[in-house]
């Protein structure tokens, strides 16, 4: 490539999501030319000693979320092959540290960065003599997770696991905000460079910050202090990133980092500051292919947060493909502090928020109770009110926290009812029973046991 011809910039994404839009986007603004990774065009052939990819592309940024997944490790297979034959932004073994937060931590400590105190065990016995050590309230939470997914406050007497699910889960200190703010600081970095910063503040009834929960935010860029900002420059530094939001908490005398975010969301940072970091990241992968941008277009360019289709966006689309389907009812894990139960779960497209049996919410550490909400129910014309907590469901290999409302469902047949919350990422067959489902499995088993 001589460095009059555009740079071919893949981005490395599988889902449908505003930043992975704005990168293509700003790419093409740039006069370059932009590849949407996706399931629809991305191929990887081997013959003989040559791997060819399709689309071909000079440099990769990777945008696949991995935290949310059931199997992370296929991502980051796919991150690695590009890695091997492409430069990749945001490589497989840094984005391995940053997605395990515990991991993260490990690294940053030893890359003297200060960090909250924290625990890992792999004993139930052990995990809950140290938590006693912790205060009257330490954060409990799942090394991997994503959007404040996966994380509690538990007090001194609450039983904890080492495991939420199939997830391994640990133990950290509770830093009170400075001044009994609850709040912390995000600030992206791309290349070594902070392009902005933002407060972000827990919604009411909540505690923690993030924007997907219903945090507001505020411009911090200006304000942010040189302590904060260098902590930030250097996390992402010892991670080995690229590019990266990370949430700072601040102490009444010190900052620590709590999470160092390969796929950080714009939308929130846009919103407290009109800086997008999308025009950042698509320069960096233009430079480090050889390319050249001029520096008024970019910065003219983080001015918007162009989220519209991608001229490069293969066809046919996400949006013409069928979401998975679940039946009526459906098997489950369902996930609390302290236990994981498998169960058969029913399915309700009128409910706005999923629930579930108070029996079933102690069994599994469902909890502490978070807020209330009013619920209306059958004929009833005023809501009831209901106590609210946080559960992690998992359906195939997919994983959602919601915060489920608590009732006594002992007198029906399922003692966990999905909502919207959870459905909205499905399609419902109302004919198909999980008992249909067990019932096939049976008769395959029995066929081969006959073979």
């Amino acid at each position: 490539m001589t460095v009059d011809e555009p740079v071919r910039v893949g981005v490395l994404s599988l889902h449908n999501s505003k930043e992975t839009k704005a990168i293509c986007n700003a790419v093409e603004e740039l006069g370059h030319e932009p590849e949407w990774l996706r399931n629809e065009n991305t191929v990887v052939e081997i013959e003989g000693d040559d791997v060819r990819i399709q689309p071909d592309v000079d440099i990769v940024a990777n945008r696949l979320l991995l935290s949310n997944t059931e199997e992370p490790c296929e991502g980051l297979g796919l991150i690695n092959i590009y890695n091997r034959i492409r430069p990749v932004l945001n490589g497989p073994d840094e984005v391995l540290t940053a997605i395990h937060k515990f991991s993260s931590a490990a690294a940053l400590a030893g890359g003297e960065v200060d960090v909250p105190r924290a625990m890992l065990a792999l004993d139930a016995d052990r995990i809950n003599e140290a938590r006693q050590t912790f205060g009257p309230e330490a954060v409990y939470k799942t090394a991997i997770g994503t959007h404040g997914g996966g994380t509690w406050k538990v007090g001194p007497g609450e039983q904890i696991n080492p495991m939420v699910g199939d997830r391994i889960a640990f133990l950290q200190e509770l830093i009170d905000g400075r001044e009994g703010d609850n709040r912390d600081i995000r600030v992206y970095v791309v290349d070594g460079e902070i392009v902005g910063a933002m407060y972000r503040y827990a919604p009411e009834n909540d505690w923690r910050t993030n924007v997907a929960l219903g945090g507001h935010v505020e411009d911090a860029t200006d304000d942010l202090a040189e302590a904060a900002a260098e902590l930030a420059v250097r996390a992402v530094d010892v991670i080995g990133l690229d590019y990266a939001g990370v949430d700072i908490v601040e102490s009444e005398d010190d900052y620590y980092v709590l999470e160092v975010n390969p796929t950080a969301g714009f939308k929130g940072l846009f919103k407290a500051t009109g800086v997008s970091p999308a025009a950042y990241i698509a320069k960096l992968a233009i430079e480090s292919a050889g390319g050249e941008v001029d520096d008024d277009d970019v910065l003219k360019l983080a001015g918007t947060l162009d989220d519209s289709i991608p001229s490069c966006m293969p066809r046919p689309s996400l949006a013409t493909r069928p979401p998975k389907t679940i039946g009526y009812t459906e098997e489950v894990l369902v996930s609390g502090t302290s236990g994981t139960e498998r169960i058969v779960a029913k399915s309700d497209t009128g409910a706005s928020r999923t629930s579930i049996d108070t029996k079933l919410a102690a069994e599994i550490g469902a909890g502490p109770i978070k807020s209330m909400t009013k619920v209306k129910s059958g004929s009833l014309k005023r809501g009831k009110a209901r106590p609210v907590v946080d559960i992690v469901v998992a359906i195939g290999g997919d994983r959602h926290t919601v915060a489920a409302s608590l009732e006594d469902r002992g007198h029906m047949d399922h003692d966990l009812l999905l909502g919207r919350d959870i459905l909205e990422n499905y399609q419902v067959d109302v004919s198909r029973r999980h008992d249909d489902a067990a019932e096939e499995r049976d008769e395959e088993e029995e066929e081969r046991a006959d073979e």
